[in-house]
């Protein structure tokens, strides 16, 4: 996984979303991002065989104020503790394969929530923009 060095240089997942933030469409941020580790937090209800398996990936969805639900996932443990600093566990998961088996539905994936470079999709935007096969 890319992480920020001492001097706060960005990971090749956060530059990629600062471009996406001017540019939605750049094609090869959006390559850069699909091919990047993410943390994903695995929920308190997890089992720890379900937290372990390497076949699947217990998903943690929130519930917003206006009762659209997301999936967190971070780009580093710094972004993720800014947001959830309780989060004890947590899944390191290639997001281009993540958004490969993206439920459908109305369930968003939101990158980086914290942080100024942000990205929140929609179920279409996950599977069409950032999944690899």
């Amino acid at each position: 996984m890319d992480t920020p060095d001492k001097n706060h240089h960005p990971t090749a997942a956060q530059a990629a979303l600062d471009t996406l933030a001017v540019d939605a469409g750049d094609a090869e941020a959006l390559d850069t991002l699909a091919g990047s580790d993410v943390l994903v937090p695995v929920p308190d209800d997890a089992s720890e065989e379900d937290a372990n398996n390497p076949n699947t990936v217990a998903l943690p969805v929130l519930e917003q104020p206006d009762g659209e639900q997301t999936v967190p996932v971070f780009t580093s443990e710094t972004e993720m503790a800014d947001l959830l600093p309780f989060v004890s566990r947590y899944r390191l998961v290639p997001l281009g394969a993540l958004a490969s088996q993206w439920p459908t539905g109305d369930l968003t994936l939101t990158i980086d929530a914290a942080s100024p470079h942000g990205l929140t999709l929609n179920s279409d935007g996950v599977r069409h923009l950032l999944a690899r096969p």
